[in-house]
């Protein structure tokens, strides 16, 4: 069914602009904006603590991981100082024990003196003593 008659002519017809309508649909458009851009800004918070949450947990693996290491470490330092294992390095390199006569000991009167020329080119040497 046609409400037009097919001769009749509707280019010249123009609609009037309704302003109220028009402000409405900006008002809807910038508050449909503004709730999205709050829903996309919620999102990526939420996106960016789960993110540091792995990050998190995997730097708590590593870090467990380097204080085993660490304990490990600690562990073959303290075998490997050994008053045992010390004594049996020092013989293959050739060292003997101490005797009692090898120990010297320096009288408490005596007062040990640089030579001159030690003082003048280490001065600090000099404080040391």
């Amino acid at each position: 069914m046609r409400r037009l008659p097919p001769k009749q002519r509707n280019a010249r017809v123009q609609r009037e602009r309704n302003i109220r309508a028009l402000s409405r649909l900006a008002l809807l458009l910038f508050s449909a904006l503004v709730l999205a851009s709050g829903f996309v800004f919620a999102a990526r918070q939420h996106f960016a603590a789960v993110h540091f949450g792995y990050e998190s947990e995997s730097l708590r693996g590593e870090l467990k991981r380097l204080l085993e290491e660490k304990q490990r470490l600690l562990l073959a330092k303290e075998q490997a100082s050994t008053p045992a294992r010390l004594e049996s390095a020092a013989r293959q390199l050739g060292l003997m024990p101490l005797r009692p006569g090898q120990v010297g000991t320096q009288k408490a009167n005596t007062v040990s003196r640089l030579p001159i020329a030690a003082a003048l080119v280490y001065p600090s040497a000099s404080l040391n003593r």
